[in-house]
């Protein structure tokens, strides 16, 4: 099997028997980009559920400012609702300090809650 690479319609490719294969790298903005959980969830769901977007996103070079763009609403939407949640139910640094066990307890709930609603609306759809 032979390999050879040349550049084509503005990007390099390899040769590898009768099939050029996209040579794909990050460029230099795109390694500054930081992707975080949320982002690398997208990833994950991208890839598995949606390959033809994930690979027209990675062959133009769209992927990596997408996938910081939806970390960071998640992140936004994920602590705008813990912190209205909180409020509305009533979750006070007053508990914290009287009852830390309930304190804890709401707030895992809180935080479960909001999880799944920022997936809902944003990873995994």
């Amino acid at each position: 099997m032979t390999q050879s690479n040349f550049e084509k319609n503005g990007g390099t490719y390899t040769k590898i028997g009768d099939y050029l294969i996209p040579d794909l790298t990050l460029s230099p903005a795109e390694q500054d980009i930081h992707i975080g959980g949320w982002g690398m969830r997208h990833k994950r769901y991208l890839m598995e559920n949606q390959r033809v977007t994930f690979n027209i996103m990675q062959m133009n070079g769209t992927l990596w400012k997408h996938l910081a763009d939806i970390d960071m609403q998640a992140e936004d939407m994920f602590f705008r609702l813990v912190n209205d949640m909180a409020k509305a139910e009533g979750v006070t640094d007053q508990l914290k300090v009287g009852d830390q066990m309930l304190w804890v307890q709401k707030m895992n709930n809180i935080r479960n809650r909001a999880t799944e609603i920022v997936n809902t609306e944003l990873i995994y759809a």
